[in-house]
């Protein structure tokens, strides 16, 4: 049995989809996904499987930023604030910041 692989250029067009918005996607036919799916997937960074959990961390951090954190934080804790406000982060600008397969 001979395996046969695409070498043909893609015929998407990757300037029109650089340029759209969010709310121009039509999402009406992709199926929500599901908590066990979730629970099942692979957490990749880099294209490099990443364990879930935490990881204990020492990390210099600027006074300022420290007592910043500690006074919006409450009962929650500073270092869980920082902790979640990291995670938006990379989670809203990953999604900004993917590349293309032409670029």
């Amino acid at each position: 049995m001979s395996k046969s692989f695409s070498s043909e250029a893609s015929q998407t067009d990757w300037e029109r989809i650089d340029t759209m918005q969010d709310e121009d996607i039509d999402l009406s036919e992709i199926p929500e996904v599901t908590e066990e799916q979730m629970k099942r997937a692979v957490l990749r960074v880099g294209g490099k499987p990443v364990e879930r959990g935490q990881r204990r961390v020492d990390l210099l951090l600027d006074a300022f930023i420290v007592e910043y954190f500690e006074a919006k934080a409450g009962e929650q804790g500073y270092q869980a604030l920082i902790n979640q406000i990291l995670t938006e982060y990379i989670l809203s600008s990953s999604l900004s910041h993917q590349s293309t397969p032409n670029s």
